[in-house]
């Protein structure tokens, strides 16, 4: 198995446990994080060699990260495994898991890559990659079965991680913070070359919240590697004994929260079936932004936004990203309290459409590629 990031690191542990419930002795190894770790996976590198998003940040490190899958590709067509799976990080396993694939070794990838928002041209490169793909969305095995890859609906893990009712009170006591004043989570993102980008961005965005209303109370969950950076950029702000910094712990800072300032990505999911309304932010390399705006196929980026097909929630990208614009927008959702009602209906309804029994469906869908 390869899952290149944090979020793709969670989605692994959550199906590895229903591999071991169906193979106890299976031996499970790759590139992986800590929860996977947790559950007796051996990786061979550490996950943050591949955690780089961004055109420009990928140039940047391709020597090195080549240079991992060359030598994994190697390793696994020796010791050929009966299975890959690739989790998410597209850029770095279709074109392993299609060498495998042409070796003889059976592929699964994890989690459709976006053709439907921003790579259509994909759809060619997932097909000679994989033997079957495991969708986390509802409409994404019909759009597979019109381009001839088998797939198989298994929802989405998190849905069943995350609690429909979340216990706010309980997550507030868990981090110390008790009483009733309200609490922005700041969430700039789990890679370096995003906390680069949008870590300062968020801080400003916080003075200005807090300048506002002083009873506002600020969380960040930081993952332990890039903690150093966080620290730095907390330094640089002024904003060091204003912010409670927390050692991972983002779902807990999800429940605590009353609203988050979110980097785009699986985190805002994450968001959503926590019910908490967010403002979804991204900057990064011009050069890399310019890229990807072209390749766009829907107007939202937005995962919770993807899902209700509308803009259900803010997205403040690239030159739009602004402390100001940010800070606006997160205090907005706090003086509205009918419009986070009406929101959490939505997303209550969209985590009902996404809970299904995702490891046992998961590991029928894997026999059956085994058996064939």
């Amino acid at each position: 198995m390869v899952a290149g990031e944090p979020s793709g690191d969670l989605l692994a542990s959550l199906l590895l446990d229903g591999l071991r419930a169906r193979w106890p002795t299976m031996k499970a190894v790759g590139i992986g994080g800590p929860h996977m770790l947790a559950r007796g996976f051996e990786t061979w590198w550490p996950q943050e060699k591949l955690a780089v998003r961004g055109y420009v940040e990928v140039l940047r490190h391709y020597s090195e990260i080549a240079s991992i899958r060359r030598q994994l590709k190697s390793r696994l067509v020796r010791e050929e495994p009966e299975l890959f799976i690739g989790v998410d990080a597209p850029d770095f396993n279709l074109d392993l898991e299609a060498g495998l694939r042409h070796r003889g070794i059976r592929t699964v990838h994890f989690v459709c890559p976006s053709i439907w928002a921003w790579r259509a041209g994909r759809v060619d490169a997932l097909r000679a990659a994989a033997d079957h793909v495991l969708c986390i969305f509802p409409f994404e095995p019909e759009l597979l079965a019109r381009e001839d890859i088998a797939s198989t609906y298994v929802g989405h893990p998190l849905a069943n991680v995350i609690p429909m009712t979340p216990d706010r009170a309980a997550a507030r006591a868990a981090l110390g913070l008790g009483g009733d004043a309200p609490i922005v989570a700041l969430m700039p993102g789990s890679r370096r070359s995003e906390l680069r980008y949008l870590a300062t961005r968020f801080l400003a965005a916080a003075q200005i919240m807090q300048a506002a209303r002083p009873e506002l109370r600020f969380v960040l969950p930081a993952v332990p590697s890039l903690r150093q950076d966080i620290d730095q950029a907390l330094k640089t702000s002024g904003m060091a004994n204003k912010v409670t910094v927390l050692t991972g712990q983002s779902h807990i800072a999800l429940a605590a929260c009353d609203a988050t300032l979110i980097a785009s990505g699986t985190a805002t999911l994450e968001a959503a079936l926590f019910k908490r309304p967010m403002v979804i932010a991204y900057n990064m390399n011009k050069i890399s932004w310019e890229v990807m705006r072209r390749k766009q196929l829907q107007p939202w980026v937005g995962l919770p936004n993807i899902l209700c097909r509308e803009f259900v929630v803010p997205e403040l990208l690239q030159d739009a990203a602004t402390p100001q614009a940010l800070a606006e927008a997160t205090l907005g959702w706090l003086a509205a309290p009918e419009k986070i009602h009406a929101l959490q209906q939505r997303f209550c309804a969209m985590h009902d459409e996404l809970k299904r029994d995702t490891p046992t469906l998961c590991a029928d869908a894997i026999q059956k590629v085994l058996e064939g």
